[in-house]
């Protein structure tokens, strides 16, 4: 981070503007917004500075400038067309540890202008630390056409009564689950429609309700690993949520979308490594919940396909406990998509079964004659340990040595890897390349198709033959 965003009072505070053109006059416009007491110096001045200036707004000084001039500033602003004295500017307000911004001259400046959405009091900056304001301008317009304009009115509501808030709810988690409470309320869409009285009063009967407020969970699929593959539910509830309880497979990017104050707990498996047991972790749900705690569970992939998802809503509803079901893009979906192998196609796959290579104990065996059919596409998680298992099974029940195999580590992240190779030697490249979990195995006829479809440059390939996958016939 090159610049700190930070937001300035300066009503009643003095600025200089060095500038009397078009690019001066578009900095005073906002200065004069954020009620600051401008003056501009320069040899001349446009014409509607000189306005300004006859209706009382600014104060215009005709001259050169010297470094004097600097002198008991809050901040300053360059933006005269003549480099030297741009940079007399800058120096002279350095010196005398003043803040200063030269307009288009990133280097000479101790702040920048950011571009700004303006929702008063609602205001939103974004800032390229001077490397592409034009780029910061055109994502600047597209949060103006997402962010209504009641948003403004809305948070002065809400800000008169704060005191109030804080009178009735003494720790900040109730006063944050109030305020989440009255935002998914009708309160918005009273604002929305001018009904600002209803609006009050819906806040006073929400304030005056004496009721305990109530625990939630929800059950969160945060997709393969790609942060922008996350659903908008589920980036609402991760930054709603009081506490989160995380798996290993959630990557670092989706964790950092996170609410900053919210409580992190890992419960993540690992092979070989569970660091929590599962009814552990159906348990701890159940008594966050219990202490009114807005629980995000969030799980790698879609929590209803191989993520245990289902045991822990049972344990939820057997409580008592609230909770919401948000499905994400399964590891199946998105890795194949990411390494450009379609899962069906009419060609080769007319079917796709999905598999799990790690079983509960004692559970039951695989059909194997099922999953051994040919024109079929195999997506098995976590299947990198029991891959010489899995080998031996479906070349024994008659799938061929040379069917198309897949490896996709860490599928959809920047660190995706796709190992191609045949079903014969699928045990082998595991060892030889060193395949990590997470890792999804596809086997079929599609598989082939990676060297075909696969995106170029966007992960990195291996195959373990002299020459590419033939194409299928």
């Amino acid at each position: 981070m090159q610049y700190l965003p930070i937001f300035t009072k300066l009503d009643n505070k003095p600025v200089l503007v060095v500038g009397g053109g078009e690019v001066a006059l578009r900095k005073i416009r906002a200065l004069l917004k954020a009620r600051a007491v401008v003056t501009v110096l320069a040899p001349e001045f446009c014409d509607e500075l000189i306005q300004l200036s006859e209706q009382g707004e600014l104060s215009l000084k005709q001259a050169y400038f010297s470094a004097e001039a600097v002198d008991g500033m809050a901040l300053v602003i360059a933006a005269t067309d003549n480099d030297d004295v741009n940079a007399q500017v800058s120096d002279a307000a350095d010196a005398r540890n003043i803040f200063v911004n030269v307009v288009d001259d990133q280097p000479k400046c101790s702040f920048i202008f950011p571009s700004i959405v303006d929702r008063n009091p609602i205001t939103i900056a974004i800032s390229s630390a001077g490397t592409a304001p034009v780029l910061a301008r055109r994502l600047r317009e597209k949060l103006e056409t997402l962010i209504p304009q009641h948003i403004g009115p809305l948070a002065q509501l809400v800000g008169g009564f704060r005191d109030k808030v804080k009178g009735r709810f003494k720790h900040f988690a109730d006063r944050r689950q109030f305020w989440e409470r009255v935002f998914d309320s009708h309160v918005v869409s009273k604002v929305q429609s001018g009904d600002t009285a209803g609006a009050q009063q819906q806040l006073h009967d929400m304030l005056n309700d004496t009721a305990e407020p109530q625990g939630e969970v929800y059950v969160v699929g945060a997709g393969p690993g790609d942060p922008e593959l996350l659903t908008l539910k589920a980036l609402q509830l991760m930054q709603q949520a009081d506490v989160v309880v995380y798996d290993y497979l959630v990557s670092d990017e989706i964790m950092e979308l996170v609410r900053r104050d919210a409580d992190l707990i890992c419960v993540g498996k690992r092979a070989g490594h569970h660091s929590v047991k599962q009814e552990d972790t159906n348990q701890m749900l159940v008594e966050l919940a219990q202490q009114g705690k807005k629980v995000c569970r969030i799980k790698g992939g879609d929590p209803f396909i191989y993520g245990r998802g289902g045991e822990e809503v049972q344990v939820l509803a057997a409580a008592n406990i609230r909770y919401q079901i948000v499905p994400g893009i399964t590891a199946a979906a998105g890795c194949s998509a990411y390494a450009g192998i379609p899962l069906t196609h009419r060609d080769h796959a007319q079917a796709i079964q999905f598999v799990t290579g790690h079983c509960k104990k004692e559970g039951q065996e695989l059909d194997w004659q099922s999953l051994a059919k040919p024109n079929q596409t195999l997506a098995i998680y976590m299947g990198v340990i029991k891959s010489p298992h899995i080998q031996a099974q479906l070349l024994a029940h008659g799938r061929s040595e040379h069917t198309p195999v897949a490896i996709v580590e860490n599928g959809t992240r920047k660190s995706q890897r796709v190992v191609t190779t045949e079903l014969g030697q699928l045990a082998t490249q595991i060892e030889a390349n060193n395949i990590q979990s997470p890792a999804l195995l596809i086997i079929g006829e599609v598989a082939a198709l990676h060297q075909e479809l696969a995106w170029f440059g966007q992960t990195e390939q291996i195959a373990s033959y002299a020459q590419p996958l033939a194409k299928i016939a």
